[in-house]
């Protein structure tokens, strides 16, 4: 058996009035996903525990079935096992996106999706000048508006806010507060007057792009410890995500990374690369875990219509290849689902239970459904799962 694993992270909404009470789901055109649903174990799950904040990070844990409330260290260590980073015991790992500010209102967490290159220029700029002055403080570079800085011996009962949670806001509400806070508002004080000087930043301006003028630090931890994938169910598996959170999940679970040239964690993504590697990994692996970031920035930007561009072509490009690819294999299943809502009217990620459904090659379904969409959750006699991670317990349990 194979198993293929396929979030769209934040797909699931709220019903909106432009689109008749409709969500973005409802409304975009899924055959692929519809497919599934008529043919699969249709269900709902509770992927962010009560009292975790609703993000990428806790969702993907709880889907790989771990615990959160026994496994969850933070985000940031996640994203900087991805890139690399070695951390110590002492060490404390924050996320460091680069941010547009105005008027101390914070007007976009992305820097208008900034591209990975200027983002390098400007995290080393940063760290030249800040890192260099200091053994404690370090920042590395990540992909588009993703980083991480490292403070060695560092605080981590802080409380941080993140980004995208704010916007539009006054940004003086939320900035960090705890033990240590002195230290974070110092240093994005420090960035964001090397920012706003930078080459980058005034070729962005001139090409009427949103400048990238601040740092915002956030998402905190210290180094995971967890068991790996194959410890935990004897099989192997291969992951494959442009953003640096999920991939690091990915290394700690012991999975293959997948390096697929073109993939952006934006609506530009090379959708059918990510297929055509994720089935060639199912030629040496039991599992593949594919991640697709794009719905999900389309909820947080608020823009409905591009969310539902971002659905069509998830389903038209991904997984309309990979069913077609996955009839090579005797016998498969697929796990699709959101990893949770990113409601396009609240710009931020929310924790109601998301729908799923388990498609099994060996034995179709013939239910009375018209598609895959959040109204999974009115219909009788689906399954409810309410501990994310036990969700993996039956995907891969043998029938």
């Amino acid at each position: 058996m194979k198993y293929i694993i396929i979030i769209g992270d934040g797909m699931a909404d709220r019903p909106l009035k432009q689109l008749g009470g409709k969500t973005p789901l409802q409304v975009a055109y899924t055959p692929n996903m519809d497919s599934l649903a008529k043919k699969g174990i249709l269900g709902i799950v509770k992927t962010i525990p009560d009292g975790f904040s609703a993000g990428s990070d806790i969702a993907n844990l709880s889907i790989l079935g771990y615990d959160p409330k026994k496994y969850y260290s933070g985000r940031a260590p996640l994203e900087a096992a991805s890139m690399g980073i070695k951390l110590s015991e002492e060490d404390v790992a924050y996320r460091c996106n680069l941010v547009t500010i105005k008027n101390e209102i914070m007007q976009d967490y992305s820097a208008g999706h900034i591209t990975t290159n200027e983002a390098a220029e400007l995290i080393k700029a940063i760290d030249d000048s800040i890192g260099s002055g200091s053994d404690k403080i370090k920042f590395y570079p990540g992909v588009s508006y993703r980083h991480i800085m490292l403070w060695k011996e560092g605080k981590i009962n802080i409380k941080c806010v993140p980004p995208h949670d704010i916007l539009d806001k006054n940004i003086k509400e939320y900035l960090p507060k705890g033990e240590g806070e002195e230290v974070l508002i110092s240093v994005m004080e420090k960035a964001a007057n090397i920012l706003k000087t930078h080459p980058v930043n005034k070729r962005r301006i001139s090409e009427g792009k949103s400048e990238a003028n601040s740092i915002w630090l956030w998402g905190q931890g210290k180094k995971p410890v967890m068991p790996t994938f194959k410890e935990k169910y004897n099989i192997t598996g291969a992951l494959v995500s442009a953003v640096d959170l999920t991939k690091g999940l990915g290394i700690y679970a012991g999975f293959e990374i997948l390096n697929v040239p073109g993939i952006t964690g934006y609506i530009d993504t090379n959708y059918y690369a990510k297929a055509e590697y994720s089935l060639d990994a199912l030629l040496r692996h039991d599992l593949v875990y594919i991640h697709v970031e794009a719905p999900d920035e389309t909820g947080h930007i608020g823009d409905y219509k591009l969310k539902i561009k971002a659905i069509e072509d998830f389903d038209e490009l991904l997984i309309g290849a990979i069913l077609k690819g996955a009839e090579i294999f005797e016998k498969f299943k697929i796990l699709l689902m959101p990893d949770h809502p990113t409601p396009v009217e609240v710009r931020t990620h929310t924790d109601e239970p998301v729908p799923f459904v388990i498609y099994d090659s060996e034995n179709e379904k013939n239910n009375p459904i018209e598609g895959f969409s959040e109204s999974i959750k009115d219909m009788k006699d689906i399954l409810n799962i309410k501990q994310g991670y036990k969700l993996m317990d039956y995907f891969l349990k043998k029938d």
